[in-house]
């Protein structure tokens, strides 16, 4: 880490800039303080170990900049996972000037574990109470001036969310003094559980207004009877609203980016430019980075928002309590639910959020099968194949419908990830579930400003971005390969024909398994490299809707059944490549990238072949 490596040396001069340390539990809002202190975007995930690297930022709101340190949350110093043993390192040495230990506001006992524990290691620590606001409303009340006399360090309440005694802390965290008499606890983990317990009733008066009303919901969206259909129809209606939203705004950036393509030509035309070169980088790169962008960005500015509104709800914790049960079942870790959800958005993603697993066995299962859910970049395919050929009307019912069967599709993905999780955990990775601590943080009413403006620039701009950059050299070879020949037949009609026997045994055919292979950089070229193989025209074809791409496509052969082999090929098959080479990295060796790609095409392969036989004996 950055300020580990720039540790004081002897003899060295003293930083002028002090370090403050920001350490606490999961969910008690060390990075939405953070963020009010820097002003940097870093995500707050409302679920346990969001956090997984340590994020830094300058302080400027008082009189002398400060170095703050979002650390990752953790329960304890006897660090079980990756991000516990980095927040240990970092507390337990002397590179910051000041710990100060966050605390809810609402559950302070179980906070104060953490703070006792620090204690017991430094004396260069302060208390900041978070969530007053929380606590008032459950009728709770802390009186702050005991609780800093009980532990002997400095102490302030504050409401980080709305930036309530944010100035104190930041007075405090200049001070940045050691406390002459801070308590010294010793004992064994349980004794230390009971003194912060006792502390904890001594400073609290409580209530149960709040705590009874969560119960009570819980009690609902956590329930055997209710609790997987509301996931369900959640589901169906982000899908819905993602799917209603999207169409206007990509088909008016798809417009406005190709008329600047169309200048572009003319720019490089009146340069004197050859015919080769404005074709590679107009027709070829620009023309598939903008495709990419205009299906890509509306569906992922609207899908993020709404995702990251149940994560701040604190719904999304209760989704990894539902199938907590059912990965243990399969002898996998419950926090897998929490990076299956990070995937629907991202495969890569949910593959680097496996670092919150603690077992390397049940971290590697997690990312084996992190691709078998679609991410935001196959949905355009899935929703392009529904529409056109399982929805026979318009208007609210067909886009119901539509929503249904992509949810249905979800649930074959989940269902598909449940038993290779199970099947790995009974060959390759053989072992026992282990247990893990999940927090339900209460319910809050989420910041709809902050969700939007965070999860547009850390999620949806942070994924178009990556996939452009894979897009740009994807579409010069595309190019390449578009206006090659070999005799009279061109390169990609010429490969796709040694394909075609194992397509139509798939329920498919040559080009559609071309094309797979090709949009290994971005599945959201999919579509577009089937059109260009299938009318022969040298670049990435932008059809004029659904109508006039069912009708080029009914023209190649294709029949419903074609379309369904297709979408479950969309979601069971390798991983993009961006994936690959993060679970290369994240696992550390190339087998576990291979067995990642190899797994779901088998999967999705028998699934096809299984499709078009039944099709034969019963049409």
């Amino acid at each position: 880490m950055g300020l580990i490596r720039r540790k004081k040396a002897a003899g060295a001069e003293p930083q002028e800039r002090k370090i403050i340390a920001l350490a606490g539990n999961p969910n008690v809002g060390k990075s939405t303080l953070f963020n009010r202190l820097t002003g940097m975007r870093q995500h707050t995930g409302n679920w346990t170990g969001k956090t997984v690297g340590s994020a830094e930022g300058v302080c400027l709101r008082g009189k002398k900049p400060l170095t703050i340190v979002d650390l990752p949350g953790t329960y304890s110093l006897f660090a079980h996972s990756e991000e516990e043993r980095v927040a240990r390192d970092v507390i337990c040495s002397d590179v910051p000037d000041l710990v100060a230990v966050i605390c809810d506001a609402t559950c302070l006992g179980r906070n104060l574990i953490l703070v006792l524990q620090i204690l017991a290691e430094t004396d260069r620590v302060m208390v900041c109470v978070n969530l007053m606001d929380e606590a008032k409303k459950k009728r709770k009340e802390i009186d702050l001036t005991r609780l800093e006399q009980r532990l002997g360090v400095p102490v302030v309440g504050l409401s980080a969310r709305s930036g309530k005694g944010i100035e104190e802390a930041v007075r405090l965290f200049e001070t940045a003094a050691v406390s002459e008499h801070p308590l010294r606890p010793d004992g064994s983990p349980c004794e230390l559980a009971e003194l912060a317990q006792t502390i904890a009733d001594e400073v609290t008066t409580e209530g149960q207004r709040g705590d009874a009303r969560d119960r009570a919901v819980d009690r609902v969206l956590t329930g055997k009877l209710l609790g997987f259909p509301i996931m369900f129809l959640l589901l169906a209606l982000i899908f819905w609203i993602t799917m209603e939203g999207a169409n206007l705004p990509s088909a008016l950036l798809a417009k406005g980016l190709f008329w600047l393509e169309d200048r572009l030509l003319v720019g490089m035309t009146s340069l004197g430019a050859p015919w080769w070169l404005s074709g590679a980088l107009i027709s070829g790169v620009y023309r598939t980075v903008a495709w990419v962008v205009s299906v890509m960005l509306p569906p992922m500015a609207i899908f993020f928002p709404l995702f990251t509104i149940l994560e701040d709800l604190g719904y999304l914790p209760r989704v990894a309590f539902n199938l907590d049960r059912c990965f243990r079942g399969c002898h996998a870790c419950g926090k897998q639910a929490l990076t299956m959800c990070m995937g629907f958005g991202c495969n890569a993603v949910g593959v680097v959020g496996c670092r919150i697993i603690d077992s390397k066995r049940e971290r590697l299962i997690a990312m084996l099968t992190n691709s078998l859910v679609p991410c935001n970049g196959r949905f355009p395919t899935l929703i392009a194949m529904i529409s056109m050929f399982f929805v026979t009307s318009s208007g609210f019912g067909g886009s119901l419908v539509s929503a249904l069967i992509l949810s249905g599709l979800i649930v074959l993905a989940v269902a598909a990830t449940l038993a290779c999780s199970k099947l790995l955990s009974h060959t390759f990775l053989r072992g026992e579930p282990s247990s893990f601590t999940l927090e339900l943080p209460p319910y809050r009413v989420p910041q709809f400003g902050r969700v939007i403006l965070q999860s547009v620039f850390d999620r949806t701009l942070f994924v178009l971005g990556r996939s452009v950059a894979v897009a740009a050299p994807a579409g010069l070879i595309l190019w390449l390969l578009a206006n090659s020949q070999i005799g009279d037949v061109g390169l990609l009609r010429w490969l796709s024909s040694f394909l075609e026997p194992v397509g139509r045994l798939l329920g498919m055919d040559g080009v559609i398994l071309l094309s797979f292979l090709l949009a290994i950089p971005a599945g959201e070229i999919l579509i577009p490299v089937m059109l260009m193989t299938y009318t022969s025209l040298g670049s990435l074809t932008d059809y004029g809707g659904l109508t006039e791409l069912k009708l080029i496509l009914t023209e190649e052969g294709w029949t419903a059944i074609t379309a369904l082999c297709v979408m479950i090929f969309v979601v069971f098959h390798f991983p993009c490549s961006t994936t690959l080479m993060t679970i290369r990295k994240e696992s550390g060796k190339l087998r576990w990238a291979i067995l990642a790609a190899v797994m779901p095409t088998v999967l999705g392969c028998l699934l096809c072949l299984l499709i078009s036989l039944l099709s034969r004996l019963l049409i």
